[in-house]
């Protein structure tokens, strides 16, 4: 357990829910769903005809000229960081002081796909000069940390579908050492194209719920058939505790730990503890007992062998105070955001906590009876007062584990 504190003073979010956090939090605990049918000409053919699309195009939000110098990974984590620095009350902090910490599990692809396809058809002249800095991993980072004069380092940590809680971790890692006193963290994706759609579906990870999109996405429940792939980012404003006091901040909730572990199981399949290991790592690095944990926020991707083992992850981690914990899948009403999900996810995670509301998990019809923790469904369950804390769980193929401790403010 480290001696700095660090806290978040500043959410920001673009998602299927919403332009922005406010709205992404209200439609979440309302169990709205931001699934819609794919209407393409190139979807028409694939199995999985669904998705999860922005609820605001970044071109509602970004200037023209701006934009065609971006990915759209960059557009979606510019627009999220703007929107917490702005709710962090934009601090005012040496440019030597400032980092950035923001992922994305996959990169600029549609910008790689897309000039490959210009290349093809229209020779190498007609490729964009800002393919390359469009394209690589580290491109949102890049932009975020440029928007901000940030100047204490820019990270990229990619770690599949945990990179966005990863990048937070890492962030609130930064603090602790002593390289800043403010980091920029979250995730990002935006990865809607057909060869994606069909690598997923070729899997036979997607859901094919195409009659029904809304309720398509649906963690725990016995008929569940795989993820719907979704898009946006989450930002979070990471702050040494004693900086945000003497600037008068508001608080949303203390980042508390983080825990890692890696499953070397399958580069695909979860291990069967469903990131336990992590789970216990987190509390050991916030100081936390599992009975102070009262929410988890699931990596729930509504796959069927992943739920079920996450429930017994949890309930291995926490031990008889699982009886106590309100556990949900926002990913019910986001889909995946791959990249991005552990960010958005974390800011449902502190939100839960500020309004003392879990979000419920969106269609679960019929739980399925592996399921091994208490998990909230119709309504939003209301959080007991007093000092509790909630985690956030996320894992990425390849086996990387990422738990996120969040206390209350």
């Amino acid at each position: 357990m480290s001696s700095v504190k660090v806290v978040v003073t500043g959410l920001g979010a673009t998602t299927p829910l919403g332009g922005d956090a406010a709205s992404t939090w209200s439609a979440m605990l309302a169990g709205r769903s931001g699934v819609r049918a794919l209407t393409e000409d190139w979807a028409a053919d694939l199995p999985a005809r669904i998705a999860a699309k922005a609820a605001v195009d970044p071109s509602e939000v970004l200037e023209r000229v701006q934009m065609r110098r971006m990915d759209r990974t960059q557009q979606f984590a510019l627009i999220a960081a703007r929107e917490a620095w702005a709710a962090a009350g934009s601090p005012e902090v040496e440019p030597e002081r400032l980092g950035v910490a923001v992922s994305s599990g996959i990169g600029g692809i549609n910008t790689t796909l897309n000039q490959y396809d210009i290349f093809k058809e229209k020779g190498w002249r007609r490729v964009s000069p800002f393919t390359v800095p469009m394209l690589m991993p580290n491109g949102p980072a890049a932009t975020v940390e440029l928007e901000f004069k940030a100047r204490a380092g820019a990270h990229t940590t990619v770690s599949a579908c945990s990179s966005g809680s990863e990048a937070i971790g890492y962030g609130i890692d930064m603090i602790r050492s002593g390289r800043a006193d403010v980091v920029i963290a979250g995730g990002t994706e935006a990865a809607l194209h057909p060869l994606n759609l069909a690598a997923f579906a070729s899997m036979r990870a997607l859901s094919t719920r195409n009659d029904e999109p809304e309720r398509a996405s649906r963690p725990f429940d016995k008929n569940r058939d795989g993820f719907v792939m979704g898009e946006g980012a989450g930002i979070v404003i990471l702050e040494r505790a004693e900086y945000a006091a003497a600037r008068g901040a508001t608080v949303y909730a203390v980042a508390a730990g983080v825990g890692y572990s890696s499953d070397a199981f399958d580069l695909v399949a979860p291990d069967p503890n469903g990131g336990a290991a992590a789970a216990r790592h987190a509390l050991a690095d916030a100081g936390l007992e599992p009975s102070d944990i009262r929410h988890v926020n699931a990596h729930a991707t509504s796959t069927p062998t992943g739920d079920i083992s996450e429930t017994e992850g949890i309930r291995m981690a926490l031990g008889d105070a699982a009886d106590d914990v309100a556990v949900t899948a926002t990913k019910s009403m986001t889909g995946h955001l791959l990249g991005g999900a552990g960010a958005v996810e974390s800011i449902a995670a502190i939100l839960a906590l500020r309004d003392g509301k879990v979000p419920p998990t969106a269609n679960l019809d019929d739980i399925d009876d592996g399921v091994v923790v208490d998990v909230v469904r119709g309504e939003p369950r209301v959080l007991p007062e007093g000092r509790i804390a909630a985690l956030n769980n996320s894992f990425g193929f390849g086996g990387h584990n990422v738990v996120l401790a969040f206390s209350r403010a």
